[in-house]
């Protein structure tokens, strides 16, 4: 394999764009064609990056000599996009989440490995050098035993008609949790609401119970008035706040608890909050770096198919857990309390 890669992309619409540039960054690798349905994207390659092969046709790509492939496309599409790359010979990039399916993401994963090709999906979150310092304090056993993580990922928009804000949002949290724990969940709950689209809900809660009595509750909302992108992790020596909008204090360590005593009293403990320095590089490029890194060496990137696998593993459970939620039970019985607070 030589180390001068080439790379092409299917999809040019927010992703896409993203990923080549970060490709195109490395020394030792650019992006040569670009496959989009949209004239309309593809003439903005055409005007600014001439250089770039643009097509219409995905088998322009498939067929070409590109070592890898980037998948930035509707998630039901990764799948078969993936599969027909990975049968061309191609190491390919998905983005997140895999596939649509666990079924999906296992014959992918079997056919990456038979085939001795790199399948990666686009976990970012796992390449955050602020995620990594997280992990290196969980990992670390200074927060001491894990009680719980609260993840909330919620914004106005971008409202999706082809998945709902599980499948949109919640891979992101999702793969943060997997990667800073090393395990899955053994008991997953899910409440969320279609208030805008009929059917495609747009704010959901999971909640996440793990060995070990540790336990995780997710929120992602494209219904917010704020962008929050937060993970807070409580120890019972320490607690972790780790905020993706404020780069000069993405992470915080707060030197504080509560304990019970033989009393039984519960008492508190207030300490000193540290804000560990990181060393700040853009996530993507990170990830676009482990793929061609992936390419050249042969070894697995950090998010590769296997981890894309655990967390569709986690999404398709939890969209059965969505779709068997208990009824809710109504508070009001009987006339007499339904007029309580009016007396």
């Amino acid at each position: 394999m030589r180390t001068d890669l080439r790379f092409g992309v299917i999809g040019w619409g927010y992703w896409g764009p993203k990923i080549a540039r970060n490709l195109d960054g490395l020394s030792n690798a650019s992006v040569v064609m670009v496959a989009d349905l949209d004239q309309r994207r593809l003439a903005s390659i055409v005007a600014n990056q001439p250089w770039i092969k643009t097509t219409t046709s995905i088998q322009d790509v498939l067929a070409s000599d590109v070592d890898g492939v980037v998948i930035a496309t509707p998630v039901r599409t990764h799948y078969a996009l993936a599969k027909e790359a990975l049968l061309q010979g191609k190491h390919v990039l998905v983005e997140k989440p895999l596939t649509a399916s666990v079924a999906e993401a296992e014959e992918l994963v079997a056919l990456a490995h038979d085939m001795k090709l790199t399948l990666m999906v686009g976990h970012t979150f796992e390449y955050s050098p602020a995620v990594n310092e997280l992990r290196k304090l969980v990992q670390s056993g200074d927060l001491g035993k894990i009680y719980c993580v609260e993840a909330e990922r919620v914004n106005l928009g971008l409202f999706r008609s082809d998945i709902n804000v599980i499948w949109d949002l919640a891979p992101h949290d999702v793969s943060i949790l997997l990667y800073l724990f090393g395990k899955t969940p053994k008991h997953i709950k899910v409440q969320a609401h279609a208030h805008i689209q009929p059917n495609i809900c747009d704010v959901a809660h999971l909640d996440l119970e793990f060995e070990g009595d540790m336990s995780a509750h997710i929120h992602v909302s494209w219904l917010h008035p704020c962008k929050i992108r937060r993970v807070t992790v409580i120890g019972d020596e320490r607690m972790v706040v780790y905020d993706d909008t404020n780069p000069s204090e993405m992470i915080k360590v707060y030197n504080k608890g509560a304990d019970v005593h033989a009393d039984p009293v519960v008492s508190y403990r207030y300490g000193a909050i540290t804000i560990p320095h990181i060393d700040w590089m853009e996530p993507l490029r990170l990830e676009c770096e482990d793929f061609a890194n992936a390419i050249i060496t042969g070894e697995k990137p950090r998010a590769n198919g296997e981890v894309g696998l655990a967390v569709v593993r986690v999404l398709e459970r939890a969209q059965e857990a969505l779709q068997q939620q208990e009824r809710s039970i109504p508070m009001a019985t009987t006339a007499e309390e339904s007029t309580v607070s009016s007396r």
